[in-house]
């Protein structure tokens, strides 16, 4: 079964989940509108959406509360999408002209709080004390993540385990609640919830690191660019980490040197990736992705054999064949 497999099965209900997104991001405001349509049409895949409403397919749920619950995990990501772009001062998002290059860092960062907000408005209404006694931890975790990543911006000496912090913070919080919420949704014994909530969490880790590697799998017409995007941001990620962690103390200075510039270049990217090849930072983290699928996948052996099952499957899979 392939990714594409999955999410035709879940066309319809998606669609349920999205007219949700729709009918909650209107306002009389309409600079909110206008900046959430912006990102939330750009073409995401509805990742976390999906991962709920197979999550609370597989324990049994299929009442209605699964269409608001998807949309509250798309407008949590939406909003740290805002944010992130604001603290990257980021240019492009999904391909398009990013929200804070148009509107403005002001005009991002509140309609963000705006989606914040209106996600807590939605799980009110869905009247779950559970879900949202998690979802209120989940989200402070995720702002505890931003800063911490704050706070190692441009840092060579950050560690792997602090590396690791940030990702399951940033990231794999939110992709972990996504299954939990499903198995919450569906009453799912605790023992069922807590494989969902670790199957999570680890695809979510695997999730990050694959994307942070692949900024160094570019193409070569698309090299300086792709590499030069994370470094330029000060972001320090896996590839890189090990690199620093196995290169002399003489090829540490350089790297130090070239990450402290204002700009990154395209001739000094191609230099700190050969530093990455020579020391193996990529087979490393890739590595430590599908240690996680690994990981991920094991948890699923509390449940029988099923159609959701081989869905979840799929979906841990294709995390790491997007590095083709």
């Amino acid at each position: 079964m392939k990714i594409q497999d999955v999410f035709s099965a879940y066309k319809k209900d998606l669609q349920e989940a999205e007219k949700y997104l729709n009918r909650h991001i209107t306002s009389d405001v309409k600079l909110i509108p206008e900046v959430s349509h912006h990102l939330i049409g750009s073409g995401g895949k509805r990742f976390r959406p999906l991962l709920l409403l197979i999550c609370a397919g597989l324990c049994g749920y299929k009442g209605g509360n699964r269409f608001p619950m998807a949309a509250v995990m798309e407008f949590i990501h939406t909003a740290t999408l805002l944010h992130d772009d604001v603290i990257d001062q980021a240019i492009i998002r999904r391909g398009k002209t990013s929200a804070n290059n148009i509107w403005g860092n002001a005009a991002s960062v509140l309609v963000g709080d705006f989606l914040y907000s209106k996600s807590f408005t939605l799980m009110t209404e869905i009247e779950n004390i559970t879900i949202l006694k998690m979802m209120s931890e989940v989200t402070n975790v995720m702002s505890e993540g931003e800063v911490f990543q704050l706070m190692k911006c441009g840092d060579v000496k950050m560690t792997e385990e602090e590396y690791l912090t940030i990702i399951e913070k940033k990231t794999a919080v939110l992709i972990s609640a996504a299954c939990a919420c499903g198995a919450i949704l569906g009453s799912a014994p605790e023992e069922q919830t807590s494989a969902l909530t670790q199957f999570g969490r680890n695809i979510g880790m695997a999730f990050q690191i694959t994307d942070d590697t692949l900024d160094y799998m570019a193409k070569e017409k698309e090299f300086g660019k792709s590499i030069g995007k994370d470094l330029e941001e000060g972001k320090i990620t896996l590839p890189l980490i090990y690199a620093l962690k196995k290169c002399t103390a003489k090829e540490r200075k350089i790297i130090k040197e070239l990450i402290g510039r204002k700009k990154v270049s395209q001739k000094a990217a191609r230099q700190i990736l050969g530093f990455i090849q020579k020391y193996n930072g990529i087979d490393y983290s890739l590595k430590c992705a599908e240690n996680f699928i690994s990981d991920a996948k094991a948890r699923l052996n509390l449940f029988s054999e099923c159609v959701e099952i081989n869905q979840l499957h799929a979906v841990a899979e294709y995390i790491l064949d997007r590095r083709l």
